[in-house]
């Protein structure tokens, strides 16, 4: 009995121009953490091929076997899902949010100013990612944190801000000078894309 799984192959999407005139953050850090996004695409497509063969009947196959590839492929999907969310809102000016996010944001946080301090505490006391989230049960947005691609997922809340701050994303640029990074990158967030989310999910103030 195999396991049915969707074999299409995904690719990576293609960065914005803009990305690569980031203010603070250089091309060349962009495109070393460009690579390991195209890393994971391919990562996802080599294990879903590999489910795809998996035969729950056959008597040498060990459910510790399928639980290693369903834990990597988390990771992997994670992976691609944060990476496209935080490489699809940079590459603007950044400043204080005005539109409906804006909104949001001082409804829920006080103020701009508290979010961004909530956040970039968030993203210095995570190992891999923080995110501002819409959580749908409290009707209300949340920082929270990560500690790798698949960790600590928060259900039925929705991701409108996605930092990286594994390692990789800044060392380039800023050593471990993670919170020179963490300015740079609110320096450089498109809240108008921002904004065509909170108006694409429905989200309301």
């Amino acid at each position: 009995m195999s396991l049915a799984y969707n074999q299409t192959e995904i690719a990576a999407r293609e960065l914005k121009p803009a990305l690569y005139e980031l203010e603070g953050i250089s091309r060349q850090a962009v495109e070393a953490h460009y690579r390991l996004y195209e890393g994971y695409v391919a990562k996802r497509n080599e294990i879903l091929a590999k489910l795809a063969g998996v035969d729950l009947a056959a008597a040498n196959q060990t459910y510790s076997e399928l639980r290693e590839l369903k834990v990597e492929l988390t990771f992997a999907i994670g992976g691609i899902k944060n990476h496209e969310l935080y490489f699809e809102h940079l590459g603007g000016t950044g400043g204080d949010p005005k539109g409906r996010f804006g909104e949001l944001v001082t409804r829920d946080f006080g103020s701009v100013a508290a979010w961004r301090v909530d956040l970039k505490a968030t993203g210095i006391a995570a190992r891999g990612w923080a995110w501002t989230a819409w959580d749908w049960d409290e009707g209300r947005l949340f920082n929270y944190i990560g500690d790798a691609q698949n960790t600590f997922p928060v259900w039925n809340a929705t991701p409108l801000v996605a930092l990286d701050v594994y390692e990789h994303a800044y060392f380039m640029d800023f050593g471990t000078d993670r919170a020179a990074y963490i300015d740079a990158f609110f320096n450089n967030l498109d809240y108008g894309v921002v904004d065509g989310w909170v108006e694409a999910y429905g989200i309301k103030p």
